[in-house]
């Protein structure tokens, strides 16, 4: 470095001197600040320093006026200065030691000069009031301007590797973008493999060298999921991607989402530094623009219209710039000037027959890298020239970009089995359709992924073939197929047409029916004692359909005669039960005071525990203790003993917790039971036996009913040893909380889920039945 003049009045530099000494001495003004050689120039130094060809792209900035240099320290050419790393870019001076004959900002010249023998050093002060930087902006050339501008931006991470959006809606991306809502962008993104320099590129090219986007020279890949960052200067948003051929767990997700990226861009750059173009450069043009006309096109013009936005999203593909960068090679068309390097490219797609249609445009642009840096200036030129160009792609408001790549994401995301991994392409179908495959034949759905989302049923190109196990055959009525309709038909229990108590009958007798809403009952299994033909010889027509997982079966026995009966039953034995409840606490409680014990006291007089003077309720059953004849509840009578003093003996019984505890307790004579007592006693056991048989048929009745429960399911009906929970609310099933079966959808759910009645046709429930809360709100016929 070399010298500085002393300051003039208020401390402001009059002249900064050349910093080189090649040609002046130091002794001349100096005219430039070059920016790669990081050093203050005059005229004839900065002309002889940049005579050779790998210099002259170097950035120069004229030295105006009342000029502050940056600080030698923080731009020192080791660029492992700790300041400088922490800003991630360089400092104004602040003041210029004279001994040391350098220039310092403020952090620097503590670092350096605050202790030691430098801390004597004289220093002048560098001043740029309010007033002096406005003149200095006034001042200043367009391309200064353009570098101040994109001193404060940064990136942020727009997607991750799994394919989820780290935005969380569209004012946070205008938040991080920092940019007006009404700003019209373009999308500016760069595709290449792992290391050859991608976020390097985009730098230089859009942020005049700034780590806009990070750099590493460690092995591992800098860049893992999507970038992004707004050039004010362009009005564009720039995205840095991961590389290909990278080190990846999830590399079909990465891929697919490289092609969402491509599919919101404007303009892409491919960026390779190989001294030829390789046939992987190609192949993923060709195969990226095969997939986004098949997969791509249609979503965005669906997401137009969903989105009702103003800006159509174009249907034809970005334009493409082939960024090349060789060192012992020449450049595509070098060779024959007369040839244009973007034919060559067409013809060596032609002969991969790689048919890049999609792009609207394809061009190339290389540079020869004799010594580094790299010359971007070729490519930043080719990148404004296309920008400017709005004849295919226009400009859109944020907003738009952002509900664009939200709804791809959307659409075409989730885990792709291992299976489905196709290593001949770039970009396989299997990456974009839906992964369903037919349980019965094995061909898979070839419409988009997530298709279900929007109530779009499973398809397939491929005819199914008829499986036992799934029985997939849909009936369809003859007789209506022939005047030019499609109806389908089921087997049921009952017609329509019948009462449910008549229907069971008419099953019992002539079996089960087929009936067309069109031509009312067309056959009966049972019709004739002898002779019933198969229905599909007469009737109906078969066809085969797939069967997609999660599905329904198809001809599944709708034939619900059992379960019919046994819900009347219960019905039947329900009311009974409800009404009857009174009347029959009523009866066994004077029963139970006429074989009573004379010292037990009436049923009628206990309203509450001695004990824990817990009131009884109408279901709640007393219970008296064998000692002292009191009643109690259950919790405090639970512990028995024999109670010989009062006949009840040798087998224990049913005492309270207090006559428990006085087991020595010796009654009076006159307390002993006499002979009309002993009578009473005896009809008491009596009764208790006869009491517990019963509760034992009871009991035991209660076991086959759940057998007969579970053989009379239809067959569409999950099993009751399935159901653990509600399939709504999630609540678990227990012995207070009853397993209730939809009878559109089979599925289990408590009683507030499920207390909608609606009649289901397809099931063969042709009159109100329970159905649950989902397929009630289902429109048309269940």
């Amino acid at each position: 470095m070399s010298a500085h003049t002393q300051t003039a009045e208020k401390g402001q530099n009059t002249m900064l001197l050349c910093q080189e000494s090649y040609v002046c001495s130091g002794t001349d003004e100096a005219i430039f600040e070059c920016d790669e050689c990081r050093s203050l120039q005059c005229q004839r130094c900065e002309e002889e320093l940049h005579q050779p060809e790998r210099l002259r792209n170097h950035e120069r900035t004229r030295i105006r006026p009342g000029h502050v240099p940056y600080c030698d320290s923080c731009k020192g050419a080791n660029g492992n200065i700790m300041h400088a790393s922490m800003t991630g870019s360089r400092q104004i001076a602040a003041v210029r030691c004279q001994v040391c004959k350098i220039n310092l900002c403020v952090e620097c010249q503590k670092r350096t000069h605050a202790g030691g023998n430098r801390r004597k050093h004289p220093v002048t002060v560098y001043h740029a009031g309010k007033a002096q930087e406005q003149e200095d902006e006034e001042g200043m050339d367009e391309e200064t301007k353009r570098r101040k501008m994109t001193e404060k931006v940064v990136s942020f991470l727009l997607v991750d590797e799994t394919e989820e959006i780290q935005v969380r809606n569209e004012e946070d991306f205008i938040k991080k973008l920092d940019c007006s809502p009404d700003q019209h962008l373009k999308v500016v993104s760069i595709f290449g493999n792992t290391g050859d320099g991608k976020s390097h590129t985009l730098n230089h090219t859009f942020f005049y060298g700034r780590e806009v986007f990070k750099t590493s020279p460690a092995q591992e890949s800098c860049t893992v999921g999507v970038w992004a960052a707004y050039d004010p200067v362009r009005k564009v948003v720039v995205i840095d991607t991961e590389g290909l051929l990278g080190a990846t767990v999830n590399l079909s997700q990465r891929t697919r989402l490289l092609l969402k990226v491509l599919a919101i861009s404007d303009l892409v750059i491919y960026r390779t530094r190989a001294d030829r173009l390789h046939n992987d450069l190609f192949k993923f043009l060709g195969d990226a623009s095969e997939a986004y006309l098949k997969h791509f096109t249609k979503e965005l013009k669906a997401t137009t219209a969903r989105c009702g936005l103003d800006v159509p999203l174009s249907t034809l593909g970005p334009g493409v710039i082939i960024f090349h960068e060789t060192v012992y090679t020449k450049l595509l068309g070098s060779d024959h000037p007369s040839e244009v390097p973007e034919k060559l490219i067409q013809d060596r797609f032609r002969k991969l027959s790689c048919f890049p249609e999609a792009f609207s445009s394809i061009h190339y642009k290389g540079t020869r890298t004799y010594n580094p840096p790299t010359d971007f200036s070729g490519l930043r030129r080719a990148v404004e020239q296309q920008l400017e160009n709005n004849t295919t792609r226009s400009p859109r408001q944020p907003g738009v970009i952002y509900k664009a790549l939200k709804a791809l994401s959307d659409r075409f995301s989730g885990e792709i089995p291992d299976d489905q991994m196709a290593h001949s392409s770039f970009f396989p179908d299997e990456y974009f359709t839906c992964s369903s495959v037919c349980l019965s034949c094995g061909c898979g759905c070839k419409k988009s992924m997530n298709h279900a989302k929007e109530g779009v049923p499973h398809e397939s190109k491929s005819r199914c073939r008829y499986s036992h196990q799934y029985d997939n055959r849909v009936y369809t009525c003859k007789a209506c197929y022939e005047r030019g309709m499609e109806v389908s038909v089921v087997p049921k229990t009952s017609a329509s047409t019948d009462s449910p108590w008549l229907g069971l009958a008419k099953y019992a007798w002539s079996g089960y029916v087929i009936e067309c809403p069109n031509c009312g009952v067309v056959y009966r299994s049972r019709q004739y004692w002898f002779g019933n033909q198969d229905p599909v010889n007469t009737v109906v027509r078969t066809e085969i359909e797939h069967v997609w997982p999660g599905t329904d079966g198809f001809l599944k026995d709708n034939n619900n005669a059992a379960q019919r009966l046994l819900d009347g039953m219960n019905f039947m034995a329900q009311s009974v039960s409800e009404l009857s409840l009174g009347p029959t606490k009523a009866v066994t409680s004077w029963l139970t005071d006429q074989i009573a014990p004379a010292y037990w006291r009436p049923n009628s007089q206990i309203l509450s525990c001695k004990k824990c003077n817990t009131p009884f309720k109408d279901n709640d059953t007393k219970h008296h203790c064998r000692a002292c004849g009191e009643g109690f509840c259950d919790g405090c009578s639970s512990k028995t003993r024999p109670v010989p003093e009062r006949g009840w003996g040798p087998a224990p019984v049913r005492v309270c917790d207090n006559c428990y505890d006085n087991r020595g307790i010796q009654l009076d004579v006159a307390e002993l039971p006499s002979d009309e007592e002993g009578g009473t006693l005896i009809a008491r056991k009596v009764g208790e036996a006869v009491q517990n048989t019963l509760g034992a048929v009871v009991t035991a009745m209660d076991i086959p009913l759940g057998l007969v429960k579970d053989a009379a399911r239809p067959a569409y009906w999950v099993p009751d040893h399935e159901i653990l929970h509600c399939h709504n609310c999630r609540k678990e099933f227990s012995i207070k909380l009853s397993k209730h079966h939809c009878r559109a959808c089979g599925q289990g759910f408590c009683d507030e889920c499920s207390h909608d009645r609606r009649a289901v046709p397809s099931r063969g429930w042709d009159h109100p039945v329970r159905v649950c809360f989902n397929c009630n709100k289902k429109p048309g016929d269940l």
